[in-house]
């Protein structure tokens, strides 16, 4: 994944309204106005989000005649995954070392 597709779907993350809509997509495809039910806002504003998530790559519009649903890609989610995947190392490293740590103390204090 390049940075800018990165930034991309990181940005399309950052919004509760679209985790929610991706969410939804999770367990099936769905309209816009089934998409819509949940949410307090305008049929104009879940397309605006929509848009947003087609942009990053996470949605993607089936075409069933008139029927154009919206369905879930996660192959962006894979890659922000991988991105992360560095980080979450070495924040197990640090736990393990704080682990060690606090076993240390602890087997001080118990002397």
């Amino acid at each position: 994944m390049s940075a800018d597709s990165l930034s991309t779907v990181l940005s399309a993350l950052a919004d509760p309204t679209r985790r929610g809509l991706l969410a939804r997509l999770a367990a099936g495809e769905a309209t816009v106005s089934e998409l819509a039910k949940p949410y307090d806002m305008s049929m104009a504003a879940i397309s605006k989000h929509l848009k947003v998530l087609e942009k990053a790559g996470l949605v993607e519009q089936s075409h069933h005649a008139q029927y154009r649903p919206r369905k879930l890609n996660p192959e962006p989610l894979r890659e922000v995954d991988v991105w992360l995947a560095e980080y979450r190392k070495l924040w197990e490293a640090r736990f393990d070392r704080l682990d060690h740590y606090l076993r240390h103390l602890q087997g001080k204090s118990d002397a």
